[in-house]
């Protein structure tokens, strides 16, 4: 992958961020007290049995938060999937099994289905946005405009459902928005965006004397073909054309392919499900689609208890 990010996957530092989330849940749901209507209701040694199971199609994200969560409550809860990460999931679909304490799984119950709805909401509108540019050759890519907390986790179930991760943060590329070529040229008015280009490169390259973390991707985001043909002979590593017409975009293909063919080019700006795919055959490389992570609608799921016997 050129011009590569890094792309999040269920590791240490992932897990880490769940737990995170997880204990600020269990902190938010019972403070300093504990489930009072449960113990109210349900004696201490009641046994629980519920099927996880999905009420919506989707696409399965969060299965390793599972045991994270249920073991956050009580380590003696048990857990069976029956389903794996990543796979399609219909109306009905029991993704899993939990088991033991009663009190424990109602206490349980809310942060469970919060955390694995969020996740699969995410995934599956993933999903959706890989398939509506089939056939073509851009691939689909996240932003920064996810939930407080929550970017690993989400940009997490935005590679299970089949996208691409754009940076982490702000630490991880040098990426230069249109705010920052205002500020930067009103202190170089005669300068045009090329000169602003060599300038970040020559950073990037000093920086990589200084650190071994510097981080390897320059882009650039412009708003005209006419920026567009300032920056391409500087050879930045990525291109954002911010709201171009597809007619712009397929101008900016052109353009790209004769002056400097090396460079990615990425369509952003208001894209949709519905108009997704007429961008990715203006033959960008790449679509960034804020929506993946910031209005994706939570999968509806729920705990299904199943009745004890005599």
């Amino acid at each position: 992958m050129p011009a590569s990010f890094e792309q999040v996957g269920w590791d240490e530092q992932t897990a880490e961020c769940c737990l995170r989330l997880v204990q600020a849940a269990v902190a938010e749901d019972l403070d300093c007290g504990a489930d009072w209507t449960t113990l109210a209701v349900l004696p201490e040694d009641r046994p629980g049995r519920a099927r996880l199971v999905a009420r919506q199609q989707g696409v399965l994200a969060g299965l390793p938060a599972v045991p994270l969560v249920l073991r956050e409550f009580d380590p003696r809860l048990l857990w069976h999937p029956l389903v794996e990460e990543g796979q399609g999931l219909a109306p009905g679909t029991v993704i899993g099994l939990v088991e033991g304490s009663a009190r424990s799984l109602l206490a349980a119950e809310r942060t469970l289905l919060n955390l694995l709805s969020r996740l699969c909401g995410v995934a599956t509108l993933t999903r959706r946005f890989v398939q509506a540019v089939e056939g073509t050759s851009a691939r689909i890519f996240d932003t920064r405009k996810t939930t407080p907390g929550w970017r690993r986790l989400e940009k997490y179930a935005v590679a299970v459902g089949g996208g691409c991760n754009h940076r982490l943060g702000l630490f991880d590329a040098v990426l230069i928005k249109d705010n920052h070529r205002a500020l930067w040229a009103a202190g170089a008015p005669q300068a045009d965006l090329a000169q602003l280009v060599r300038q970040a490169r020559a950073f990037l390259h000093r920086l990589a004397r200084q650190r071994s973390d510097a981080p390897q991707v320059l882009e650039i985001e412009v708003d005209t073909l006419e920026q567009l043909a300032q920056v391409l002979p500087a050879g930045p590593d990525i291109v954002l054309l911010d709201n171009f017409s597809l007619e712009q975009l397929r101008q900016a293909v052109v353009l790209r392919n004769r002056q400097a063919p090396g460079v990615v080019l990425e369509a952003s700006g208001g894209i949709t499900l519905q108009t997704v795919h007429r961008v990715a055959e203006t033959g960008v490389d790449r679509i960034s689609v804020g929506v993946l992570t910031h209005a994706a609608p939570a999968l509806d799921l729920a705990l299904d208890w199943e009745t004890p016997g005599p």
